[in-house]
């Protein structure tokens, strides 16, 4: 009878072994194998599928070779910012099969190809699923919600971006700018000639920027939230860059406990800023006028939507609301994907304007003879900046 036991518990777990082993092999390698197949009678090729890693060997390899060298100042920043795609372009033209893993992306780059996927058949393609480290960063916001809580979402935020509500917000970004210009003016009368890194200066610029339109009169306290999303930001970027190990991120090594502790403050905070502005929004706040931040915009929402199913006018109405959770996730995707997008192109435009002098004398030009020298520009005064 034991020795009977004993075969079956070996059955057993042979059999187990061998399906997972069929998984994998299943998996890592056939479905590869398949799909490398059905893109090679379409003539569409690629660099080759290596077991487990895919291409992502050669695409950290390529990258590090880009960056290890200083960039030319000219507007070909392909091999700089992409350079995979500008290397094997080359080799498989423009439409080629790569790797990350065992996950195939097809890399496109004709516009009439692109307009027909994201316009014409958006339906067919899902957004990618970010890697864990990035979702924790950029929320469960619009950068990753689909189909009827995207639109949903999409509805409620989409009046924060209208032209008329973002003049509304200039004196908020003006505030920002002469606050940072005027640190910077204090630094240069100390010294007389100050080198800044635009970089940092801009991201600073930046944050403080989104902080004062996202939260508005909770300024301070929305700042020393996005404080810790920054720190947050570090250490998942360093966590990204290193080899990916299944289930590392569940180890309480220092900078997992460091990176939990920062998550867990950003929400703790972020809710507590939340439900008190809720206990503040008197009936006035409830009225069609132009919010001035994104954080009130998301609160009328959901108080209305309350209203709304206390008071029974529409029985489906229940599942289109926006919760306390969600409005954290919006305001982290925001600052997320605010930051570094801006503070790039910011950069860039400077590099430019120093590349092109007789730009930026043509630029200044016009804001002195419209804005004065010491005014900031208004509302007003946007549609007369044709240069800038």
């Amino acid at each position: 009878m034991e020795d009977w036991f004993q075969w079956l518990w070996f059955l057993s777990v042979s059999y187990v072994g061998l399906v997972f082993v069929m998984k994998v092999f299943f998996h890592l390698w056939w479905i590869p194998r398949k799909i490398e197949n059905h893109f090679m009678k379409q003539g569409i090729k690629g660099p080759k599928y290596q077991l487990f890693l895919g291409n992502l060997k050669e695409l950290a390899s390529l990258n590090l070779k880009a960056s290890a060298q200083p960039m030319l100042l000219s507007h070909n920043i392909l091999p700089r910012v992409l350079s995979f795609y500008h290397h094997w372009k080359k080799i498989y033209g423009a439409t080629f099969l790569v790797w990350f893993g065992p996950t195939p992306r097809l890399t496109v780059s004709d516009p009439a190809l692109i307009r027909e996927i994201f316009v014409l058949k958006s339906d067919y393609f899902e957004k990618n699923e970010s890697p864990l480290l990035v979702r924790k960063l950029e929320g469960d916001g619009l950068l990753s919600l689909k189909g009827e809580k995207w639109a949903h979402h999409r509805k409620i935020i989409q009046p924060t971006f209208y032209t008329e509500n973002l003049k509304l917000m200039m004196p908020m970004m003006a505030k920002s700018i002469e606050e940072a210009v005027e640190r910077w003016s204090d630094e240069m009368s100390n010294v007389g000639k100050v080198e800044v890194e635009l970089s940092e200066w801009f991201q600073n610029l930046v944050e403080d920027a989104i902080t004062r339109t996202t939260f508005g009169s909770s300024y301070k306290d929305g700042r020393a939230i996005f404080d810790l999303q920054s720190q947050q930001m570090v250490h998942a970027t360093e966590a990204y860059q290193k080899v990916f190990i299944p289930g590392y991120r569940f180890l309480p090594t220092k900078k997992n406990r460091i990176s939990w502790r920062l998550d867990k403050e950003i929400r703790k905070s972020l809710m507590k800023l939340i439900e008190e502005r809720r206990k503040n929004s008197t009936s006035e706040t409830l009225s069609e006028e132009c919010p001035n931040d994104l954080l009130e915009l998301m609160i009328k929402a959901s108080l209305k939507q309350i209203q709304i199913n206390n008071s029974n006018i529409s029985p489906s109405s229940s599942t289109l609301t926006i919760t306390v959770q969600d409005i954290v996730e919006e305001c982290k995707t925001i600052f997320f994907a605010g930051k570094h997008t801006t503070s790039n192109l910011l950069t860039w435009t400077t590099v430019l304007l120093a590349m092109h002098p007789q730009w930026q004398e043509q630029a200044r030009e016009e804001v002195l003879r419209v804005s004065g020298a010491r005014d900031s520009p208004t509302k007003d005064d946007l549609a007369k900046l044709k240069t800038l």
